[in-house]
């Protein structure tokens, strides 16, 4: 519990201005979903907690990487998108 609270600390208060209890509630639910869903885990061999699957570029595609945001755009997530 430690170690999560000090990473909590480290990748989201220390970056945050916390207005009031809803707005802390509201920060540490998209950051805990950002935890267990897209942020790297060396315990679980840099995956997350809830496996996602590889994304690969298309051979000869004109694919983009685009950058999703996660927890207010202070973490990103990066997918490959179809070239417009």
């Amino acid at each position: 519990a430690e170690r999560f609270v000090g990473t909590v600390r480290r990748e989201l208060l220390n970056h945050a201005i916390v207005l009031d209890d809803e707005h802390l509630r509201r920060l540490l639910g998209e950051y805990v979903a950002y935890y267990h869903e897209d942020r790297t885990h060396l315990g679980v061999e840099k995956d997350a907690p809830v496996a996602r699957p590889v994304e690969r570029r298309a051979a000869g595609s004109t694919a983009a990487v685009e950058a999703r945001r996660r927890v207010g755009g202070l973490h990103h997530r990066y997918a490959w998108t179809p070239a417009a």
